[in-house]
């Protein structure tokens, strides 16, 4: 196992005296080899299982030879998108391309295509026909079916389809990429590759797959929104490890075969694979660019679990990583934090110990063994299960024991909070050690809305939970000697949010003396129940209507209402205000001399 970067070149191939590669990696990020990029981690897991792994990083499209720098390699190409779904991170909410990528070098954009996935399979069949073409990562997982794409607003086939790909692998994807190269490497081909959990296949058949359950089919779901919403919502109670069963839906006269979600890695499995040789750098080749900017925000955190059982329905986390959270051991997580302090350039911050939410490491539930997380009702919505374990003990033991180690000053939670979860006596201890050491002076939470109504579409606890939380949080910092405050996250523009519930938002917040710095433009993610609800303007699970404010304007007023404190905003709140009918709250949101008489 090598303590050198993956191999980049030719020359790096000669240096470790290798003829050709098994596997040949092609990303739309610039390579950073580190543990929270996805690239790095598959490449690392198939190293260390004895594979001779390369990589291909944001391949220049302009050069038909960029993409053959490495050879043919003997198993398969794997490919993706990189971090983040292409469009996503080419493109604003309003479809206005972004001005910078944080995963490219120097943090330029123009470096990764749109729709990658598929441009970097077309471009690897070119020049290698017939190699086999594993694709993989957020962009491919959460295409896998046939979906709504928002920026082109209409139905799009699999991207298993359209990419031409032999096999696209779904979830966090360690233990599916290591199958496909055991068996390719075995002497199987890859086009019989079948049965692998995580993964899907293109059939012309379905017979001999056993007990799969058609789903409605890529041309029922573009021509009926009613058929669009049976398929989210087959997808939705299928989407587990533990009693998922196989799904096929029709294209034309092929199917996608989508098997159950892959195993959780068990708590051994995720140390090994955090306890990998990361280089936790970008590649030296990017030095004259000044670096990638996406490696700052986690130079000095480290992940302590995967898996969210909030199941939110605007975020992609369930169908990614799953609602069973994989918490890494005490042991692994001092390790890397000890391997961090020892680097040069550390200054004794921690910045984060976290996952897709840091107070849910350690937490538990006996259902998750064994039948599956329940079907028809979700872990913290409306309020938290009493099934589900919270593991706050572990969390300041291992917080305690983090800030021992030589070099180590300071242990943040950096990656925001449930604030829904620090709300009883149950998390009185947690609390108070957060506020009293492992808060950076403000707070990540995301209480996202305030009306019931968006509230419930969202699957997010109610807002006077919220309001709790603020005083409870007040009253914590008080016992601790601390002056701290909140970061509140706040979407506009999700299903059910009208220019009324936005008005009200802005009240309620006005009420709390909360004036939101950032609020986030809410997008339509493929494969998401939100998602399906804003192209079928229906909740997927009742086919009730729901409201969607579709056009660019009313998102506009929208964002104006809640950041009224802006004094470019004042003409468009109050074009809100005249559309609603209520001048009568003009004063609480603008300027009073402005309406005076």
């Amino acid at each position: 196992m090598s303590n050198e970067f993956l191999v980049v070149s030719k020359a790096d191939m000669a240096f470790r005296k290798w003829d050709s590669l098994d596997v040949i990696l092609v990303t739309g990020d610039a390579y950073v080899d580190h543990p929270s990029y996805g690239a790095a981690v598959i490449g690392r897991v198939l190293e260390n299982a004895g594979f001779k792994v390369g990589i291909i990083a944001q391949p220049d499209l302009e050069d038909p030879d960029d993409i053959k720098r490495l050879g043919r390699p003997k198993l398969f190409f794997g490919i993706t998108a990189g971090n983040l779904d292409s469009l996503i991170a080419n493109y604003t909410a309003n479809k206005l391309p972004r001005s910078d990528d944080e995963y490219s070098p120097g943090g330029r954009s123009g470096l990764r295509p749109d729709r990658a996935t598929m441009i970097y399979a077309n471009k690897v069949r070119e020049a290698f026909s017939g190699a086999p073409i594993v694709i993989g990562g957020m962009e491919a997982g959460m295409r896998r079916l046939g979906h709504y794409d928002y920026w082109q607003d209409k139905v799009r086939r699999s991207i298993l389809l359209d990419s031409k790909a032999d096999i696209l692998v779904y979830g966090m994807g360690e233990r599916q990429v290591l199958e496909i190269a055991k068996r390719l490497s075995g002497g199987e081909k890859i086009g019989e590759l079948s049965g692998i959990s995580g993964t899907c296949v293109i059939r012309n058949s379905v017979e001999g797959i056993k007990e799969a359950v058609m789903i409605p089919s890529f041309e029922e779901i573009s021509a009926s929104k009613t058929k669009f919403n049976e398929s989210i919502k087959a997808a939705y109670f299928e989407a587990s490890p533990i009693g998922g069963r196989t799904l096929a839906q029709k294209h034309g006269n092929r199917f996608i075969v989508q098997f159950p979600p892959a195993a959780p890695l068990t708590t051994e499995e995720m140390d090994q694979v955090y306890g990998l040789p990361y280089k936790r750098a970008w590649h030296s080749s990017y030095n004259k660019e000044g670096g990638v900017p996406g490696l700052e925000t986690v130079r000095f955190s480290v992940v302590s679990h995967r898996g969210c059982p909030g199941a939110c329905n605007f975020c992609s986390l369930y169908f990614h990583q799953g609602r069973i959270v994989q918490s890494r051991s005490e042991t692994s997580i001092l390790s890397e934090i000890k391997e961090i302090a020892s680097q040069p350039d550390f200054k004794g911050t921690i910045t984060d110990i976290g996952g897709p939410t840091a107070n849910l490491y350690g937490a538990d539930c006996e259902l998750w063994k064994t039948p599956g997380p329940c079907k028809g009702k979700k872990c913290l919505y409306p309020e938290k299960c009493p099934g589900l374990n919270l593991g706050y003990e572990k969390s300041i033991k291992l917080w305690q024991k983090a800030l021992e180690i030589p070099g180590v000053k300071n242990i943040f939670a950096g990656s925001g909070l449930r604030y829904d979860l620090l709300l009883d006596k149950d998390s009185d201890e947690y609390l108070k050690t957060l506020c009293a050491a492992h808060i950076s002076g403000r707070l990540k939470v995301a209480p996202e809305h305030t009306s019931p109504t968006v509230l419930g579409l969202m699957a997010k606890p109610g807002f006077n939970g919220y309001r709790d939380f603020v005083k409870r949080f007040g009253e914590m910092n008080k016992v601790c000697g601390k002056e701290q405050y909140l970061v509140n996250y706040f979407i506009i523009g999700h299903p059910g949010a009208g220019l009324n519930e936005t008005l009200d938002m802005a009240l309620e917040l006005e009420d709390m003396d909360i004036h939101p710095e950032q609020v986030q433009d809410f997008i339509p993610l493929p494969m998401t129940v939100s998602g399906a609800m804003y192209y079928t303007e229906a909740d997927p699970f009742n086919n009730k209507p729901v409201y969607v404010a579709k056009g660019l304007r009313e998102r506009k007023l929208q964002r104006a209402l809640i950041q009224h404190k802006d004094p470019e905003n004042k003409k468009y709140v109050l074009e809100a205000l005249i559309k609603l009918g209520r001048m009568d709250e003009a004063s609480k949101l603008l300027p009073k001399k402005r309406f005076s008489k």
